[in-house]
């Protein structure tokens, strides 16, 4: 899915190489795709996830699960659809556990009775968790959820970006870079254009797509491209072309925030957060290692742990706000049903309307 956090290639090689070394080539093999051969009796989890989560997934999450429960890890990463593809390919002998996908993806998998559900007596945790991250009536839920606000130059603003609706201003005529709405982050500027025109909550106004666009397309004289491709779009923020990018995701600029003149504001409408979940696999092996494990990644201390490495927003109550947000921040989930249904159209309708 595009706006997926992209993995550079050496972790790829470094969970692969992690399952050759920790299983053996023979099984290996069963792991990328041959679910038929027998598998070693070792204590092993197999989980599937976003490429990008690989380093904290195979470090700090590996390391605690196995040191409580004495049971590996062995992280697949790959895309959402990737994984929803291994679950439909394995639905007859599934050798996925566990699955951590975007929320439009998880609703495939739903339609397709590849999860199972889960509930507070499974996994005590998920009656801790904020409103909006648990989804249809616990079939996933989220846990640390990258944030979207605005990433701006220091050097060109430093004021800082407060508002959303600064974005409008002619001050920042040909000084913007948004993503595409092919993008998963490129949804939150729709979203925050129809509260804008109506007036409406954003819980409300993500459904009026219409008075979207009617205010989008008033943003036009202040954009100097719209990107698809993330690293883009940062280079052109850090060297100062562009000022400004509203809908940009936390993960992307607050580990480059001490060596670079790039900032994340959270402006003073609100966040958004990705759609980040977390399932369990409908007749995966070893579910209560399963259930554990999904445990630990919607915990409190767990997610306060992996802030340093992930810089998202955790979905627990009682953890911590990331570091520079404030602690009764706005959190907005969208409706990723409605989402789902509609994106299609949507995508036309502004590669029509959008373009420059």
């Amino acid at each position: 899915m595009k706006g997926e956090p992209v993995m550079a290639k050496h972790y790829k090689t470094l969970s692969r190489r992690r399952v050759l070394a920790s299983t053996g080539a023979g099984t290996a093999a069963a792991l990328l795709g041959f679910p038929s051969i027998v598998r070693a009796q070792a204590k092993e989890l197999v989980v599937g996830g976003a490429a990008g989560f690989a380093l904290w997934m195979n470090g700090t999450v590996s390391a605690a699960f196995e040191a409580k429960y004495k049971t590996k890890i062995v992280y697949e990463g790959t895309k959402s659809l990737v994984n929803l593809e291994k679950m439909q390919k394995n639905k007859d002998k599934q050798y996925l556990s566990v699955v951590m996908m975007d929320d439009p993806v998880m609703i495939l998998a739903v339609k397709e009775g590849l999860l199972e559900k889960l509930t507070p007596a499974m996994v005590p945790n998920l009656a801790k968790l904020r409103p909006g991250t648990v989804h249809m009536d616990g079939m996933w839920a989220n846990y640390l959820q990258p944030w979207q606000g605005i990433a701006y130059n220091t050097k060109s603003l430093p004021g800082g970006f407060p508002s959303w609706a600064d974005c409008y201003d002619p001050k920042f005529k040909g000084r913007l870079v948004i993503p595409s709405l092919q993008n998963t982050e490129g949804l939150a500027n729709l979203v925050m254009a129809a509260a804008l025109e109506t007036g409406k909550p954003i819980e409300q106004a993500q459904f009026d797509i219409d008075a979207g666009f009617k205010k989008i397309k008033t943003l036009k004289p202040n954009l100097l491209t719209v990107y698809t491709q993330i690293p883009q779009a940062l280079n052109l923020l850090e060297q100062g072309e562009a000022w400004a990018i509203p809908s940009m995701f936390s993960s992307n600029v607050i580990p480059k925030e001490k060596e670079s003149p790039m900032k994340m504001s959270a402006p003073k409408e609100g966040i958004f957060v990705g759609p980040a979940g977390i399932c369990l696999v409908k007749g995966g092996p070893n579910q209560e290692m399963a259930l554990a494990l999904i445990d630990m990644l919607l915990s409190a201390d767990m997610q306060d742990t992996l802030q340093p490495e992930t810089f998202a927003f955790p979905s627990n109550t009682a953890a911590k706000p990331p570091l520079g947000l404030a602690a009764d921040v706005k959190v907005y989930n969208l409706d990723w049903g409605f989402v789902a249904k509609e994106r299609g159209e949507w995508v036309k309708r502004w590669d029509r309307e959008m373009a420059i």
